[in-house]
């Protein structure tokens, strides 16, 4: 009788790796399938014999396109996060200059390494699919909101309102979205290239953190 428990027991593991395997693949597809063309022009027949496996069994595992693309958002987004997390511990210091250099070090490593999830963020954030722009709109103001908090620490804030801190850091998520846009767009290819990205938003983070310097808040 134990060893028929333990049978079962590997038996029900191995369809839930299975189930998670293929759900896993349903999304890698969707990334790849995504590269050069728009969510909304992907049917679900690509996503699942790109998965390998029949249209029918997609259901087992998404409840629509739709809820296959806001996990995809969540996915990627936490691989933005984490980048901006990364970038924000250096953000938020006095220093604008070495840690606008350091952040955007951070950024551009995880660009690199990510760019297929920053393509498809990046790309559908003001796409088609309703529920897709939503969850990337959600999730942006999220982390805008970690970022204030931050702020909120550095001494020479302290006396700032909830709703400056929020403004401050949504310009700089702006500023750090704006910058994985044209590192993954083809013009932008190749050393030099990512240098005068990396050089123009350098300038634009030092600008908004010497701003803030004089802003009186409240006013």
């Amino acid at each position: 009788m134990t060893r028929t428990r333990h049978t079962s027991q590997r038996e029900t593991q191995s369809r839930a790796d299975k189930k998670n395997q293929t759900r896993q693949a349903l999304l890698d597809t969707t990334l790849t399938l995504v590269g050069e063309r728009s969510f909304g022009s992907i049917s679900l027949r690509e996503v699942a014999r790109g998965a390998g496996i029949v249209p029918t069994a997609f259901y087992r595992h998404f409840a629509s396109m739709e809820d296959l693309g806001v996990t995809l958002v969540e996915d990627s987004m936490r691989v933005l996060r984490r980048a901006l997390r990364d970038g924000r511990r250096d953000l938020a210091s006095r220093q604008a200059l070495p840690t606008a250099q350091n952040s955007l070090a951070i950024l551009l490593r995880h660009v690199h390494e990510n760019e297929p999830a920053f393509r498809f963020l990046i790309r559908e954030q003001h796409g088609g699919i309703a529920e897709v722009r939503r969850a990337i709109d959600t999730e942006l103001r999220l982390f805008s909101k970690e970022l204030a908090i931050d702020l909120a620490r550095m001494p020479a804030l302290v006396g700032w309102e909830a709703e400056d801190l929020e403004l401050a850091a949504d310009l700089i998520v702006t500023i750090m979205l704006t910058a994985v846009a044209d590192l993954i767009d083809g013009e932008y290819r190749g050393r030099d290239a990512e240098r005068d990205v990396v050089e123009r938003t350098e300038r634009q983070l030092v600008m908004v953190f010497l701003g803030m310097g004089q802003w009186r808040t409240g006013g």
